[in-house]
């Protein structure tokens, strides 16, 4: 799984990007410090089945917390976009390139309003952050529209003379995009014919932008006095949205400082916990945190982010390898593994995620949890613990 980060330069793209992966990147209050993207490992929270079992996993990537399993994802850090970037305006079209394989967006607003439109500094909630979300909407759509509309006439042509079903190649145009053919056909099913002006491509390639690229928006700076009144503003305006209240400089506050001994601290928390010694500076910084952040929102609202994205817009569920006998693999480690999978994922589905052989020998599934078995169709559940049983 890859989810995206993007936004204008100077959002917080990147501390929002550190503060998951802790990785060693550049940050700066200027436009384009990032030109490359960064990759980089951070992980979503499950709730893990360990304590059911009465047992202690032992993660083989990844690690368990208190009972809480953190699964490793892969983020992409873009430069940021400005206005025209699927013009190639701010070398827009190799970051919107950038973006192609992503399953998911994060969108970084800078929600205190002190960044401009190209991402240039301004005053505190002098700029409303509500153009961002119309300006991100506006340059994906364009992105899609433009690969859509090159030779889409001779397309046209060759639908009509061959017959073909237009969303065979609409899915071929834009399978980099991650367009198959289910996809492209309930969309343009969708329309009483097949689309040939610009305007209805134009709606074509957002509706099929926003079935491919889902967004969630990251309302970042919300400890900036005045924020919260632009944060309520958003959230009433774009319904249709998740929108998450967070600090990306203060998660990634508290992960450096848990990272070096002085609290302890579980990503995603409400709460931390003071284990080594602090100057006077530290203090009061974890105190704001505490006070203005935790204490008001439940979290820094990073980790939060990435949560939904994963279980709530993508739809994803947690599955457990394990066996009725026992769940430890062949070196030892108990419940070592944790899957990512969609929603409607089958008993066989899984079989296959696992090892192609075990998929190509399947004979029947346990549910380890009900101690029953289960079919090739049976869906699986978040948090099922499976063991598969082969030929």
């Amino acid at each position: 799984m890859l989810i995206g980060i993007v936004g204008k330069p100077s959002c917080g793209k990147s501390t929002f990007f550190k503060s998951l992966t802790l990785a060693d990147v550049e940050i700066a209050s200027y436009p384009f410090t990032t030109i490359k993207p960064n990759r980089g490992i951070s992980f979503v929270r499950v709730e893990c089945v360990e304590k059911e079992f009465n047992v202690k996993c032992n993660p083989r990537e990844g690690y368990c917390v208190d009972g809480i399993r953190f699964v490793p994802v892969e983020l992409l850090d873009v430069a940021g976009l400005v206005p025209g970037a699927y013009e190639g305006k701010g070398m827009g079209n190799m970051f919107l390139s950038d973006l192609s394989q992503a399953d998911v967006l994060v969108h970084v607003i800078d929600i205190s309003g002190s960044i401009n439109e190209k991402g240039e500094a301004v005053n505190p909630l002098s700029y409303n952050p509500e153009n961002d979300v119309l300006f991100l909407e506006n340059e994906l759509d364009m992105w899609f529209f433009q690969i859509i509309k090159k030779g889409w006439d001779k397309f046209l042509r060759q639908v009509r003379m061959e017959r073909q079903e237009p969303y065979r190649s609409v899915a071929k145009q834009l399978s980099g995009l991650g367009v198959d053919e289910n996809i492209a056909e309930e969309v343009i099913k969708s329309f009483s014919k097949t689309p040939e002006t610009d305007e209805e491509l134009l709606r074509l390639a957002s509706m099929i932008r926003r079935r491919t690229k889902p967004i969630i928006i990251a309302a970042n700076k919300i400890d900036v006095p005045g924020s919260e009144e632009n944060f309520e503003r958003l959230k009433e305006r774009f319904k249709e949205y998740i929108i998450i209240p967070c600090s990306a400089e203060s998660e990634l506050s508290l992960r450096e400082a848990s990272k070096k001994g002085l609290i302890k601290y579980i990503p995603g928390n409400n709460k931390f916990e003071i284990i080594g010694e602090l100057n006077e500076k530290q203090k009061n910084a974890l105190k704001f945190f505490d006070d203005n952040i935790l204490k008001k929102y439940g979290s820094t609202g990073v980790q939060d982010v990435l949560d939904k994205a994963v279980f709530e817009l993508l739809k994803y569920i947690a599955i457990f390898p394990g066996g009725l006998s026992k769940l430890e693999d062949s070196q030892g480690r108990t419940l070592p593994d944790c899957f990512l999978l969609p929603q409607d994922t089958t008993a066989l589905d899984f079989a296959f995620k696992i090892h192609t052989d075990i998929g190509n020998k399947f004979v029947k599934a346990i549910d380890v949890k009900k101690r029953m078995p289960v079919g090739k169709e049976h869906r699986l559940n978040n948090r099922d613990v499976i063991e598969i049983k082969t030929s």
